[in-house]
């Protein structure tokens, strides 16, 4: 059973729908940002601390051999994805602080810099990804974790993928703008048929 695959898609819904839930989110708190993030972090409790107490010592889960090489790495990887769950938030404040300020000295069409936060986020992830994966090759002795090196050199393959990541995140960017662009243009709703309609 392809279980990995059904649960590797299921993060990818998951994260790739986290920026707009985000973005709605403070919309819904009339700008709190941080309110936000602390909604977050409460689902990030009882997701990410509650869940695994229950599977361990409720559901018969295997605990771990605790450890504090096992811990150390553990909990960076926590403090990164909590981190990037803040920048996030503070990326969204910032692009609504330059949205009104632009509308305060007079533009019309202020830039959406929303637009770009997810493209960006997720078109650098993957390639940062690949890359500390390349270099870095820890064991799971403590001694051994920092251990640079490239054991071998990435094909043709993994340099197109670099370069149609970029190419993709600046066509989904470009795309957005073309769409909101074209749906400001004077009569452009007379030209949507209502639901239901021919």
């Amino acid at each position: 059973m392809n279980h990995w695959l059904f649960f590797s898609i299921m993060a990818g819904l998951c994260w790739g729908t986290y920026v707009p839930l985000v973005q709605q989110g403070i919309a819904g708190l009339r700008g709190n940002s941080l309110g936000s993030f602390l909604c977050v972090g409460v689902a990030y409790f009882l997701i990410a601390v509650l869940f695994p107490l229950f599977m361990f010592f409720v559901a018969g889960e295997a605990k771990p051999a605790w450890n504090a090489y096992g811990i150390s790495f553990a909990t960076l990887a926590g403090v990164a994805g909590a981190l990037g769950a803040l920048f996030v938030v503070f990326a969204n404040r910032h692009a609504n602080q330059l949205a009104a300020a632009a509308t305060l000295e007079g533009a019309t069409d202020p830039v959406n810099y929303r637009l770009y936060i997810a493209p960006v986020i997720f078109a650098l992830a993957p390639v940062l990804n690949t890359l500390i994966s390349m270099v870095w090759h820890p064991s799971a002795r403590d001694a051994d974790f920092l251990i640079f090196g490239l054991k071998h050199a990435p094909g043709w393959k993994f340099y197109l993928g670099i370069v149609l990541t970029g190419l993709g995140a600046a066509l989904v960017l470009y795309s957005k703008e073309e769409t909101e662009a074209a749906a400001k243009k004077p009569g452009a709703q007379a030209s949507v048929v209502p639901s239901g309609k021919a």
